[in-house]
């Protein structure tokens, strides 16, 4: 017996089954209720039976001639299927049937592949193939709708989905020049290892693997086979089946048997990764092929990949995906990237947060970043970056400052020390390094953390940096830094800067705010004005007392500022000079005038007049300037006979017209003068003839003049009344008619500007006199002599009254 297959029913259909072998018969047993097996014959005599197969109602076999197909409920014959041309006996290579599904018969025989399918009353076969074998008086017939050849020998065949699953028997040259006979087909112990190949109905292969079967060297085609067990499930599923449902295929050899199944999404991810297909293998596991947890074996493989292939950069790329949140993880490769010192590409990608590894790690990063130069940039970069809670800034800060003095010291360098000097509060260190590096940020830093007294040696720099700013910096404290200290680091600096228009900057504001602050710097300060800020010069030798007047003068020579020879001369003593040298050289008779008019000296008049007769244009122009100082008619009658100036006679008339206006004006204001005089005499006169009255102490307090008419002397009452009589009236604070003393309680008084005081009452007994002149002066229709008329006399002093009469 060489095949043999179970009814699909078997348990139903009284265990049936068909076998077939050498003798060339298709049994159909059947097993008889009473014991035994009942045989019936379907086919005979067509040679042996080498492969049989039954699905559903159809059986298969397969023997020298061919492939036939028959159908177990009619009882009838569907198709013959013939041999495929070239492929050798039986004997050589096996023919392999396998049912894909109920109506779909795969053959694989030699080199050939062929599909057929069942129909029914069709009268096209499958995807536009004509029908080309079909029986008479049938209602089935068969459509080949596949069929190619494969450069192996087929040891086996099954489904796999919508594929096949090929088992290859690859012979080598010498099985392919050679026929097949009765002799030996190959060597022994050439035979190549077999191969699964998974292809399309097209034959497009998908993959191809190699078997390790044991003595592989020694088999043949048919020594080996292909089982396999059946999906259960609809043959179109397209190869997806659940957990535990796949088909399973048995790869059987002389020794040994493998057990093939389709990949799950581990065994892909596996094999991904075993072909160092880290990336697709990543990507599998984040589409959800597999469990979560493969991810992190997946991401660490990957890296180990990366890394062996030294591939720093993209690993150091890949880190934050593939370690994510975990801490420690970040911590191992933290650590593996410095023990490979490739640290400072991982740097930039080291989490801050969500996670927060430990402060080693990241103080070794930062660390790793300081050996190279290459590397200082992204150092600088980092501190700024990361907080300063999550380090501690003395390790980094020790393995930078060796470095100061060497040549690996670099400004980007020094930059992340001061940084990380500022971190760890060493504040006049930063300070320092700020401004060697010329940092417009320091004035800032100064001030918010008050280092005013640490900028002491660090001038120069910082008026290099901003000369304005450290200017205001400096003379705002002075105190804290003072002036001697200032100029001694400007004058002794090396730097490469103008170190003298330095100093005029400082020691002009320092003078603006105090002139006697840089005292001692005066004489400096001369020739500093002298060089970069002449027109200062003047002001500045107006107001200091503290410079050389010599040395202060043989540099004016030197520069030819004239003007300041002149009032260094001027202050020397030396007028004469200093005259001759505005008239001889600035040739300004206006200044010569007004210098002659400060020294206040009689005999530079005459030196002015002197060395003007010289040349007549000055003569001209000195009649013009010195009206209201000197006599014209003096200065004329100095110049010699003959001597022709200038414009004489436009001069001579317009100092004419000067002095006559000149003349007129004095006469005016002298008139406005005498009038304003005799005005206010009047007013004076008017003024002192009248009293004030003084209420006693149980009257109403109020000023009050004695004239209810009189507003004036009304606002003045409540002031007046606080004089001290006592002092101010010309009989001992007594009365004048009574000659009682003035300060009697409950008795008013009444005081005259004219100094005489008395008592109300006395005063009323005198007023007889006064009304008697009242009234004569009243008949007579005139008015009294300060202008009130007679119906409203006034109190007068009857002593003054009486002295006037």
């Amino acid at each position: 017996m060489k095949a043999i297959a179970l009814d699909p029913n078997y348990s139903r259909n009284y265990r049936r089954f068909a076998t077939g072998g050498l003798a060339g018969q298709v049994l159909v047993l059947t097993k008889k209720t009473w014991g035994g097996y009942h045989k019936k014959v379907l086919r005979d005599g067509e040679g042996p039976i080498h492969s049989m197969k039954w699905r559903a109602d159809l059986l298969a076999w397969a023997n020298d001639a061919g492939v036939k197909v028959h159908d177990m409920k009619t009882d009838k014959g569907i198709a013959f299927i013939e041999r495929p041309k070239g492929i050798p006996r039986p004997e050589f290579l096996l023919p392999h049937l396998v049912w894909q599904d109920d109506t779909v018969l795969v053959i694989g025989w030699g080199t050939s592949v062929k599909i057929a399918a069942i129909r029914i009353d069709l009268s096209q076969g499958l995807n536009g193939i004509q029908r080309t074998i079909a029986t008479v008086g049938s209602e089935k017939y068969v459509d080949i709708v596949g069929s190619f050849q494969t450069g192996y020998h087929i040891s086996g065949i099954a489904p796999f989905g919508d594929l096949l699953v090929v088992l290859a028997y690859i012979p080598d040259e010498d099985e392919k020049e050679k026929k097949f006979s009765t002799s030996v087909t190959s060597r022994q112990g050439t035979a190549q290892r077999p191969e699964i190949h998974l292809v399309s109905w097209k034959n497009d292969e998908v993959t191809t693997d190699a078997l390790p079967i044991h003595g592989y060297e020694h088999y043949k085609a048919k020594d080996y086979a292909l089982a396999h067990a059946p999906f259960s499930g609809s043959s179109n599923a397209g190869g997806q089946w659940a957990a535990g449902d796949e088909p399973l295929y048995y790869i059987v050899s002389p020794k040994d048997i493998v057990v093939a199944k389709p990949r799950d999404a581990e065994d892909h991810i596996a094999w991904l990764l075993q072909h160092d297909c880290h990336e697709k293998a990543l990507a599998a596991v984040e589409a959800g092929q597999g469990p979560t947890e493969l991810l992190d074996e997946v991401g660490s493989r990957y890296l180990d990949h990366l890394i062996i292939e030294r591939k720093y950069a993209e690993a150091a790329q890949r880190c934050p995906k593939l370690l994510r949140g975990s801490p420690s993880a970040w911590e191992r490769w933290v650590f593996h990237f410095a023990h490979l010192r490739q640290l400072p590409v991982l740097v930039p990608y080291i989490p801050t947060e969500n996670p927060q590894l430990s402060d080693t790690a990241y103080e070794v990063a930062l660390v790793a970043l300081t050996t190279n130069p290459s590397f200082h940039e992204l150092l600088l970069t980092t501190v700024k970056n990361w907080p300063s809670t999550l380090y501690s800034a003395s390790p980094v800060i020790s393995a930078i400052e060796p470095q100061l003095n060497s040549s690996s010291m670099t400004d980007t360098l020094k930059e992340a020390l001061a940084e990380l000097y500022v971190i760890n509060s060493q504040h006049e260190k930063a300070l320092s390094l700020y401004a060697e590096l010329l940092k417009p940020e320091v004035f800032e830093f100064i001030e918010k953390y008050n280092l005013h007294d640490a900028i002491r040696d660090k001038v120069v720099n910082l008026m290099i940096l901003d000369s304005k700013r450290t200017v205001h910096l400096l003379i705002q404290h002075r105190d804290i830094i003072p002036p001697y200290e200032v100029v001694e680091q400007l004058l002794h600096t090396n730097k490469n800067c103008d170190k003298r228009y330095f100093l005029h900057l400082y020691l002009h504001a320092l003078f603006e705010i105090d002139i006697h602050a840089g005292k001692d710097f005066h004489d400096m300060q001369v020739e500093l004005y002298a060089d970069y800020e002449p027109r200062m010069l003047l002001p500045f030798l107006r107001t200091s007392q503290h410079y050389r007047l010599d040395k202060a003068y043989e540099i004016f020579a030197q520069r030819e500022l004239v003007r300041e020879q002149v009032f260094v001369l001027g202050r020397m003593g030396n007028a004469k000079e200093a005259l001759s040298t505005i008239i001889n050289k600035l040739e300004n008779i206006e200044e010569a005038v007004e210098f002659v008019m400060d020294q206040h000296d009689d005999e530079l008049w005459e030196e002015l007049i002197t060395q003007c007769l010289q040349k007549p244009e000055m003569v001209g122009m000195l009649l013009e300037h010195t009206v209201g100082n000197l006599d014209p008619l003096y200065i004329v009658s100095l110049v010699p006979d003959g001597l022709e100036i200038p414009r004489l006679r436009d001069r001579l008339v317009k100092i004419v017209t000067d002095y006559r206006t000149e003349t007129s004006l004095r006469n005016g204001c002298n008139d406005i003068l005498k009038a304003d005089c005799v005005n206010l005499l009047v007013k004076y006169y008017h003024e002192a003839r009248r009293g004030v009255y003084m209420a006693s102490m149980d009257e109403e307090v109020h000023g009050n003049r004695v004239d209810d008419g009189s507003s004036r002397a009304s606002e003045r009452s409540s002031s007046v009344r606080a004089l001290d009589v006592k002092s101010r009236t010309r009989c001992g604070a007594r009365c004048c008619l009574c000659f009682d003393p003035l300060p009697i309680q409950d008795i008013s008084v009444i005081v005259f500007y004219c100094c005489h005081a008395y008592h109300l009452s006395c005063l009323e007994g005198g007023l007889d006199l006064m009304r008697s002149n009242s009234n004569q002066d009243s008949d007579n229709g005139s008015d009294d002599e300060d202008g009130s008329p007679s119906g409203k006399s006034r109190m007068r002093c009857v002593l003054c009254t009486t002295a006037a009469a």
